[in-house]
């Protein structure tokens, strides 16, 4: 069995997918590749159909109606065999050494019977254009070097989440809870973090710069202008997060705090980008999200809404300026964009 399943979502992805599939390609047979073409218009088809050919033992060609990205990481993970799922968008690639190091360390844990539920791994926000990297990692948040549960976490910063790009989940465990992202819906990677998470039971943090995250290309989902352009799409994944899990009700202390602290990142993303649309109708949106919250899970919205970046940010003056600022400054660290 293959230590690593790698999904590949790939939309009209011809002009840059080779990186990202050569990059995991020196996983050698610890890992099995899935490009999932998602109903491309481009030559992406035909190059994953080439790697499939080349690589058999390796690479599968995957080809669907699209989709979109969340359809296709459910595609890949339909089709998984290795005993961990990642997730590896098209534009973006891994540091083949850190890679090596990651396989090799899944293996150790596994021979001693200690096969953890996530892996985690630091990641790099690449912006070529500038010629810039940014390296998340979580020092100040997990241990190193061993095997943790969520009752060792320790200090996560204001900006500092497991997002998709750090994370590498037991396949089996992903399968087991039900994961199944939305069609045709950007940002379903924070359900894809988020969902699994009170099934985690045991974790290890490898301080390895892994993924590089690309930043810069004008159709990214996370480009500013289109993030304000599909704010209904966050807006959708973010009711989900708060529907799929009842976190006031989660027995573990630490757990219950950090996801509480996700959706609290969350509702502050879409209420800075509504506000800074600054519309009757935006404004409109952002009441009716709260609304939302507090129908939902009184308890759950009183804790977010306590906190400084909760609805606070109708503040009028300076005060109200300062905390969407401070918002706006941790959907920058978060997302990337410049």
């Amino acid at each position: 069995m293959k230590l690593l399943s790698v999904a590949i979502p790939c939309y009209n992805s011809a002009e840059y997918m080779s990186h990202a599939i050569e990059s995991i390609l020196t996983g050698g047979n610890d890992v099995e590749i899935i490009i999932v073409n998602d109903g491309s218009i481009d030559d992406t088809g035909k190059i994953a159909d080439e790697y499939a050919a080349k690589y058999p033992g390796i690479i599968k060609a995957i080809h669907q109606e699209n989709g979109g990205h969340g359809e296709a990481v459910n595609t890949g993970l339909l089709h998984a065999t290795g005993l961990y799922y990642k997730v590896v968008d098209s534009d973006d690639w891994v540091n083949e050494t850190a890679l090596r190091k990651l396989l090799d360390k899944l293996r150790d844990l596994i021979e001693d019977g200690q096969s953890v539920d996530l892996m985690l791994a630091n990641y790099v926000y690449e912006k070529p254009s500038i010629n810039k990297h940014k390296v998340m990692d979580y020092k100040t948040a997990l241990p190193q070097e061993k095997v943790f549960t969520w009752n060792d976490l320790m200090y996560f910063k204001q900006s500092q989440y497991i997002i998709m790009h750090a994370a590498f989940y037991r396949t089996k465990l992903l399968k087991d809870c039900g994961l199944k992202l939305p069609k045709h819906t950007f940002y379903v990677d924070n359900i894809f973090v988020y969902q699994p998470l009170p099934y985690v039971k045991t974790m290890y943090y490898l301080d390895v710069n892994l993924y590089r995250y690309f930043i810069g290309r004008e159709d990214q989902s996370v480009n500013e202008k289109n993030m304000i352009k599909r704010i209904d799409q966050q807006i959708r994944i973010t009711k989900i997060m708060i529907d799929c899990h009842d976190v006031i009700q989660i027995k573990n202390k630490k757990l219950r705090n950090y996801m509480i602290k996700y959706l609290c990142m969350m509702m502050t993303v879409s209420s800075v980008f509504l506000i800074k649309e600054n519309t009757e109708e935006s404004l409109a949106k952002k009441q009716e999200l709260w609304d939302y919250l507090e129908k939902a899970n009184k308890k759950l919205y009183n804790k977010i809404n306590n906190r400084i970046l909760g609805r606070s940010m109708n503040l009028p003056g300076k005060v109200g300026r300062k905390i969407v600022d401070v918002g706006y400054k941790i959907s920058k660290k978060i997302y990337g964009f410049s």
